[in-house]
């Protein structure tokens, strides 16, 4: 199952002492915050949970797995999530 942002919403109304409207603007500050953070290349750590960063790749040679053609594939950056030791252990079940 995924949680999605209404999920998320509904989750913080249902567990804190917010109305509806201050869930909703709680969540969306939260994820704007963390858009402009990876936007300008800052990482993200949050205490544990886990560390986003954003990473450059380099242009590489890839291929069309339809047609076998060979093409080049543009630089570009991607975001990765490290989990913190804490969440790691508690997905383990440790």
């Amino acid at each position: 199952m995924t949680l999605t942002k209404a999920d998320l919403v509904q989750k913080v109304y249902q567990n804190h002492n917010f109305t509806k409207a201050q869930a909703t603007e709680a969540v969306e500050a939260f994820l704007k915050i963390t858009k402009n953070c990876l936007e300008n290349g800052e990482d993200l750590l949050i205490s544990g949970f886990g560390k986003f960063k954003v990473k450059k790749k380099n242009a590489r040679r890839g291929r069309n797995p339809q047609t076998g053609d060979e093409l080049i594939l543009s630089a570009r950056k991607v975001v990765t999530f490290k989990p913190s030791g804490i969440l790691r252990d508690r997905i383990n079940g440790e």
